[in-house]
């Protein structure tokens, strides 16, 4: 249980972070370049975990960071950014406060993870809370921004589970470096296609896009993945849930919002469940005869001499 907690806290790093780039983008960054902020935040982070873990990948890994990419990084970002210009941030947190029973899905059909009834407990109690932090129904809804949402979500759970799945055996730096490359390699196409010119950004944009890429990507990345490697899916998907708890403490703290004792049980309840969930079973590591053997870590520095074989 203790083990179980520390990879708890590790997790929740990436939600509490994810939580405070809304108000990060809001304040500081471009509102008209969607594609453009989104290249910039995936793409560094991309290249900076690169360099640190100084490895490529191979064989399947090639096609892999692809389809993680998009899915977690370059179409994901992209969706997002859709649903947040087309719809409220109360409809837009309700809808994607499903994913710990997304997660929870995913992971028994993918990894035949089955959710006990603790987990699910946990999953109804957090997505109950953020429907109060977020008061969800109190405004319309665009059906395209909806759908957005939806494909935002089912996208990032699919890429979630499929990060545990193939990750088996792959360090946790390099293949989400893969991951976050191929992903703002994508979203630089895209902006250079459907943007033009980048934006301009001063001295402030800079500070601002450089945590929302290092921190909120990078940091946060490695986190979220670490945390799926070591506990069950529907279980990561609740502590997910600490997004918009933590965009509603900021938007009081630093934004002078009002917090209302709506949102105050909201946020107790989701904190209640995250304590409920991860009392789940601790997730079987299968024995090394039985991991997938379809990535290869190849060393950077040893590339050329590979390839000439």
């Amino acid at each position: 249980m203790e083990a179980n907690g520390r990879w708890v806290a590790v997790t929740a790093i990436a939600p509490i972070v994810w939580g405070s780039t809304y108000f990060v983008t809001r304040q500081f960054l471009p509102a008209d370049a969607p594609l453009w902020g989104s290249a910039i935040r995936a793409l560094p982070a991309g290249i900076v975990l690169l360099l640190l873990a100084r490895s490529l990948p191979r064989g399947s890994w090639w096609w892999r960071s692809l389809v993680l990419g998009f899915l977690n990084f370059g179409g994901f970002f992209g969706l997002l950014y859709v649903s947040a210009i087309l719809l409220p941030s109360s409809v837009a947190s309700s809808i994607m406060a499903l994913a710990p029973l997304a997660l929870a899905g995913f992971g028994w059909a993918i990894l035949d993870q089955r959710p006990g009834v603790r987990m699910a407990l946990g999953a109804a109690g957090g997505i109950l809370g953020v429907l109060l932090i977020v008061g969800a129904g109190t405004s319309s809804a665009n059906p395209w921004g909806v759908l957005s949402s939806l494909a935002a979500l089912v996208m990032s759970s699919v890429g979630a589970v499929l990060s545990r799945k193939w990750g088996e055996g792959v360090p946790l730096l390099a293949s989400t470096a893969w991951q976050a490359v191929a992903g703002g390699l994508m979203l630089l196409v895209a902006a250079v296609v459907f943007e033009g010119a980048p934006p301009a950004v001063g001295p402030v944009e800079l500070a601002a896009f450089a945590y929302v890429s290092l921190i909120a990507t990078a940091l946060a990345s490695l986190c979220w993945f670490a945390g799926l490697a070591k506990l069950p899916a529907g279980t990561v998907g609740t502590i997910g849930l600490l997004n918009p708890v933590t965009g509603v403490l900021l938007g009081t703290l630093a934004a002078g919002e009002q917090l209302t004792w709506q949102q105050a049980a909201g946020i107790a309840l989701v904190l209640a469940a995250i304590a409920v969930g991860r009392s789940a079973p601790r997730v079987r590591v299968p024995s090394p005869a039985r991991r997938a053997g379809g990535g290869y870590v190849q060393p950077l520095e040893s590339t050329s001499s590979s390839a000439a074989t």
